[in-house]
C-alpha cells in the first residue's frame, strides 16, 4: 500500500468513524459520570466513598494503557479500539446490575472496567492522525479532540430523560445514564469494527515509508526507555502532563470556590460551560495554527495562556472574571494538549506508537489524579490564591522544559585543536 494508493474517501471515512465513536464515547462518559458520586455514596452508605469510582476509573485506565497499547502495535488499531469499547460496554452493564442489586463492590468493578476501556479509546486522536501526512496531522488531532464538545453538550442532556425512562419501567432511576452509556459504547464499537478499514496502522506505515523511504513495519521497535529519553518526546509528554495537571487543579476547585462565595448553581454552570468551550470548541482552529506555525510555538502559547488563567482566577469573585479565567484555562490546555499530542506523534514510528502513546496517556491520567488529590488540600490550606500560585508555577515550568529542550538541540562544537 502506498500513500497515493489511499483514496481521500478512505481517509475521510476513517476520520468520520473515529470522530463519531469519540463523540459517542464522550457523551456516554459525561452522562454516567454525572450521577456516579451520588450513586457511590448511596450504595456504600457514606459520603466519604463518593470519589472512589472515579479514582478506580483512573487507575484502570493507567493500568491498561501499556498492555492495550502493545496490542494496538501488534494486532492493529481496529482491534485495540474494539477491545476498549467492549470493556466499556461490559463496565457500564456491570454498573447497571450493581445498581439494581445494591452492590457497591460491583459498581466499583464496573467503574474500573470503563477506565480500562478508556485506555485505548483515548488514543483515537493518534489513530486518526496517522492516516494523514505529517503536515496535516495536527489539524486532524484537533478535530478528534473537538468531538469532546458533542459529549459536553449531549451527555448532560441524557441524564434526566434516561432516569425518567427507568422510573417509568419501575426500575432504579439512577441506572438510566449507565444504560444509555452502554448503548452508546455499543454503537461506537459497531462503528469502529465495521468501518475502520483498512487498519490505520497499515496506512500509517505506508505514509511513513513514503516519507522516510524505509520499511517501518520490518524495522525493530525501540524500547520505551530509549523512546522517552528523546528530548522531543520529553517535551511532548511534559506539555501533555503539565497542561492536564494545571487544568484539573483549577477546574476542580473553582465550583467549590464559587460555592463558598455564595454563587448560584446557574452561575457555576455558566463558568464551567465557558471552560468547556475553551477546552474543545476551538480545537479545529488549534490544529490549523499548529500546522501553520509549528508545534513548539503553540506549546509556548499554551504555557502562557495557562499562566494567564492562574493569574486571573483569584483576582475577583465576579462571574465574568471567573468565566474568562476558566475559558483561558481550557484554551491553554487545548494548546498544550493538541500541540503535545502532535509532537509526540511526529516522534514515533508506526510500530511503536501504541505502546509509547499509551504510556504517555498513563502519565497524563496519573497527573490528573494527583491534581485532584492536591487541589482540595491546597485550597483548604491557602484558598484560591494558593491553588493559583501552584498552577502558575507548573505553567511556567513548561517554559523551563522548553528552554532545556532548546539547549539539548544545540549542536556540540568540537574543541579547537
Amino acid at each position: 500500500m502506498t500513500v497515493t494508493a489511499v483514496p481521500n474517501t478512505v481517509r475521510q471515512r476513517i476520520t468520520g468513524t473515529l470522530f463519531t465513536s469519540q463523540s459517542l464515547f464522550s457523551a456516554a462518559i459525561i452522562a454516567s459520570f454525572t450521577l456516579t458520586p451520588i450513586i457511590a455514596a448511596d450504595l456504600s452508605g457514606s459520603d466519604s466513598t463518593a470519589g472512589i469510582p472515579s479514582t478506580l476509573t483512573l487507575l484502570g485506565r493507567a493500568a491498561a494503557a501499556y498492555p492495550l497499547g502493545w496490542l494496538m502495535d501488534k494486532a492493529g488499531r481496529r482491534l485495540g479500539l474494539s477491545v476498549g469499547y467492549m470493556l466499556a460496554v461490559l463496565g457500564a452493564v456491570t454498573a447497571v446490575f450493581a445498581i439494581f442489586s445494591g452492590s457497591f463492590l460491583g459498581f466499583l468493578v464496573g467503574a474500573t472496567l470503563v477506565g480500562m476501556g478508556r485506555a485505548p479509546i483515548d488514543q483515537s486522536r493518534y489513530v486518526a492522525a496517522e492516516v494523514y501526512p505529517q503536515k496535516q496531522q495536527a489539524k486532524v488531532i484537533g478535530l478528534i479532540v473537538f468531538a469532546g464538545t458533542i459529549g459536553a453538550i449531549v451527555g448532560p442532556l441524557l441524564v434526566v430523560p434516561s432516569t425518567q425512562l427507568m422510573a417509568w419501567f419501575d426500575l432504579a432511576a439512577d441506572a438510566g445514564p449507565f444504560v444509555v452509556a452502554a448503548l452508546l459504547y455499543l454503537l461506537a464499537l459497531i462503528a469502529v469494527f465495521l468501518f475502520l478499514r483498512p487498519d490505520p496502522k497499515l496506512i500509517g506505515a505506508a505514509t511513513e515509508a513514503e516519507e522516510t523511504h524505509t520499511d517501518v513495519l520490518a524495522a525493530p521497535a525501540r524500547p520505551l526507555r530509549r523512546i522517552f529519553r528523546q528530548p522531543t518526546v520529553i517535551l511532548a509528554t511534559a506539555s501533555l502532563i503539565i497542561g492536564q495537571l494545571v487544568m484539573t487543579m483549577v477546574m476542580i476547585i473553582t465550583p467549590l470556590y464559587m460555592n463558598r462565595n455564595d454563587h448560584s448553581t446557574q452561575a457555576i454552570s455558566m463558568v464551567i460551560m465557558a471552560h468547556t468551550l475553551g477546552m474543545f470548541g476551538l480545537s479545529g482552529v488549534t490544529g490549523w495554527l499548529i500546522d501553520r506555525y509549528g508545534r513548539i510555538p503553540l506549546i509556548i502559547a499554551g504555557s502562557l495562556v495557562l499562566a494567564a488563567s492562574a493569574l486571573i482566577a483569584p483576582l475577583s469573585t465576579n462571574v465574568f472574571v471567573l468565566a474568562l479565567a476558566l475559558f483561558l484555562l481550557g484554551l491553554g490546555w487545548n494548546f498544550s494538549f493538541v500541540a503535545g499530542s502532535s509532537l509526540l506523534s511526529d516522534s514515533l514510528s508506526t510500530n511503536e506508537r501504541g505502546r509509547a502513546q499509551g504510556t504517555s496517556d498513563m502519565m497524563v491520567a496519573l497527573a490528573s489524579g494527583l491534581a485532584g488529590l492536591l487541589a482540595g488540600v491546597i485550597f483548604d490550606w491557602g484558598s484560591i490564591l494558593a491553588v493559583a500560585a501552584v498552577s502558575l508555577a507548573f505553567s511556567l515550568s513548561l517554559l523551563g522544559v522548553l528552554f532545556w529542550y532548546r539547549l539539548s538541540r544545540r549542536p556540540v562544537q568540537a574543541p579547537a585543536a
